[in-house]
């Protein structure tokens, strides 16, 4: 698998092009370990596409456990009604408060982006899963900067977890593009689609 440079707007209309995987949606996943640049990624896809994101971030999910109960929610909330034509919903996990906070509609639409750890799983119907990776110490760094030093031993546990999730699922080597997002914050370089 060569290194390429990919633009959102291509990489959009290879989307596009997919046929639908949800029922009427075309289901995209991007996923990696925390800290790698999943948010920023899906964010600029989603903006090249004009589509929602849901984000594994509004659910709550246990430090040691990335699995956890989560994708259930999404399963049943969101992909469930969609795979039958109808919209899904979900309500918002406010980690500050530790409540659930605002309803967040998810309309019937032509591609919805699933973003987090372990979206995009064996069992999830994706029609394109993009892994967005970057070192270690720069994942752990990021996350550290964002919640701060005190969660340190909880990030820790997590990438434990996490390691071990996505040895178990095979995720990176099933992933339909491979992002190195080490560089900079919001810059991207394609390892390469896979399969090319």
């Amino acid at each position: 698998m060569a290194e390429e440079t990919i633009s959102f707007p291509d990489l959009a209309a290879r989307v596009r092009a997919l046929p639908p995987s949800c029922g009427p949606v075309r289901v995209v996943a991007v996923d990696g370990p925390g800290g790698s640049g999943k948010t920023t990624f899906a964010g600029r896809l989603a903006r090249a596409l004009d589509c929602q994101v849901v984000h594994g971030d509004d659910f709550p999910v246990p430090w040691d456990e990335p699995l956890g109960t989560w994708f259930a929610q999404v399963e049943e909330q969101v992909l469930g009604p969609l795979s039958a034509g109808e919209p899904g919903g979900y309500r918002r996990y406010d980690w500050v408060r530790g409540v659930f906070a605002e309803r967040v509609e998810v309309p019937v639409a032509p591609v919805l982006l699933l973003e987090g750890v372990s979206t995009a799983r064996r069992t999830a119907p994706v029609a394109y899963a993009v892994w967005v990776e970057a070192p270690r110490e720069l994942r752990l760094a990021r996350a550290l900067a964002r919640d701060g030093a005190a969660m340190e031993p909880q990030w820790r546990t997590w990438m434990r977890a996490e390691d071990e999730w996505f040895a178990a699922d095979g995720t990176r080597a099933r992933a339909d593009l491979l992002v190195d997002a080490a560089a900079v914050p919001g810059a991207f370089v394609a390892l390469g689609e896979v399969g090319s």
